[in-house]
């Protein structure tokens, strides 16, 4: 498989998953929370922050859907390591406040550095393109 249809499939795959971990936490906040790898529930009104987390992810990952439908596949090797931080801000988090570690490396940690992978393949997939102009300039007469 060409490095182009692996750096397609794995971008894909992200795409999806996020979307789909964002759309459980939007849709059944309760029922998904445990996953996240923390040790307790938010008290009170502290259930939105679950929402909130699932919006954030939706919204992740539709800025990479839309780089890769549009065929900005620099940009989107780009936004995948900026990306990657927000998965490694959840490992942090879930490590600071004394969750699951299995869940922080296993969860968040292997999908941040997958995105990180993913993303520097995109980089070297796209770097001769950007080194190279479209078309050669034009020479003086």
């Amino acid at each position: 498989m060409s490095l182009k249809k692996t750096n397609t499939v794995m971008a894909a795959a992200f795409i999806l998953f996020i979307l789909w971990f964002g759309g459980e936490f939007i849709l059944s906040p309760k029922t998904t929370a445990p996953g996240f790898g923390l040790p307790s529930w938010p008290s009170g009104d502290g259930g939105g922050f679950l929402v909130i987390k699932g919006i954030r992810d939706v919204v992740l990952a539709l800025v990479l859907g839309i780089l890769l439908v549009t065929g900005h596949r620099r940009a989107l090797g780009w936004v995948l390591l900026v990306e990657a931080l927000a998965a490694y801000g959840d490992m942090t988090t879930v490590l600071a406040h004394h969750g699951s570690v299995a869940t922080a490396l296993g969860v968040h940690g292997l999908t941040a550095t997958l995105m990180v992978v993913n993303g520097l393949l995109m980089m070297r997939e796209t770097r001769t393109a950007a080194a190279a102009p479209a078309t050669p300039a034009p020479q003086p007469a």
